[in-house]
């Protein structure tokens, strides 16, 4: 029991600095909230070009008319009101009050208030009903949840249809060498005090959870972009410059398809449908889990409304 709590309680301070600096990020983009920008809205719903890691994500996902979508981590819910635009009927689940009260003053302000539901919730916790989604999707999400990714992911497969899909776009570091010579570059990144790329360790927990586990590497020279693109906006940009942002993804999607140099990526699209019993049975091989069945529900630690 005392292992229990100290447990528990390490994981409410990490909920707590998750929450804290997603706050103050969605502060920050409520003080220039805009309506969904419609030259994203035409060019997701145009003939997606699977070189672009974007369009790469709604590529795997498909037709997105009448499915059940639920985004983990939806942030200030950006993402989550494209999905409803195109479509989807959407749950979006975030650690941070403040990215979901901003992300519900989104979807009032695009049109979608009755295509849209956002909760408040470490993932750990969020009450999700079985057998429900079509499709479970995160965009740098699970890189936040190492610690528990185990018990995060088996909760998720539990709430997919069966044959559901599962995509989620994460940074990874494949390569140490790489890894280095990217943090001793001055190149400034907002992250929070303990995340980190996926590594190949985490990769095992994930396919462990979903053994059909495919991964599609991206940004080798992609991450030229944030230099390339005017305020890392593509439909904004000149076309000079999608130009040079195109012929970078090109470049990457040949590359990162050799057998030696798919490590190099510094992201990826990790997509499955998962096996819903085979993810379920015992193994001795995973990398890194937590999972305890009935430990840690809403009903054990009381939790409400991300009081934490």
């Amino acid at each position: 029991m005392i292992h229990d709590s100290v447990e528990l309680d390490a994981r409410r301070c990490h909920w707590k600095e998750e929450a804290a600096f997603f706050d103050e990020r969605a502060s920050r983009a409520a003080e220039s909230l805009q309506p969904v920008d419609p030259l994203a809205v035409k060019r997701y719903a145009s003939p997606l070009r699977k070189r672009l890691p974007p369009e790469y994500r709604f590529y795997i996902l498909g037709n997105l008319a009448g499915q059940t979508v639920l985004e983990v981590g939806c942030g200030d819910g950006a993402n989550a009101i494209l999905l409803a635009k195109l479509g989807a009927q959407v749950v979006g689940v975030d650690v941070s009050q403040a990215s979901i009260k901003l992300a519900e003053k989104r979807a009032a302000l695009n049109g979608v208030r009755d295509s849209v539901r956002f909760v408040c919730s470490p993932l750990e916790l969020v009450d999700l009903p079985p057998n429900h989604f079509d499709a479970i999707v995160g965009v740098a999400i699970l890189h936040h949840v190492i610690a528990n990714l185990d018990l995060v992911l088996r909760r998720l497969v539990a709430s997919a249809k069966p044959g559901g899909t599962f995509m989620f776009a994460e940074p990874i570091n494949f390569n140490s060498t790489l890894r280095r010579i990217r943090l001793s570059l001055p190149v400034h990144t907002e992250a929070t005090p303990d995340e980190r790329p996926l590594e190949k360790s985490d990769i095992d927990v994930i396919r462990h959870a979903v053994p059909d586990l495919r991964i599609r590497p991206f940004a080798l020279f992609g991450r030229l972009d944030r230099f390339v693109l005017s305020n890392s906006n593509y439909e904004r940009s000149s076309a000079p410059r999608r130009l040079i942002s195109n012929v970078l993804a090109a470049t990457d999607w040949m590359l990162l398809s050799l057998p030696g140099v798919r490590d190099l990526g510094g992201t990826a699209v990790l997509y499955s449908h998962p096996d819903k019993e085979k993810a379920w049975l015992p193994t001795d091989t995973v990398a890194s889990s937590s999972y305890t069945p009935g430990r840690f529900t809403a009903a054990t630690v009381h939790f409400h409304s991300c009081g934490f």
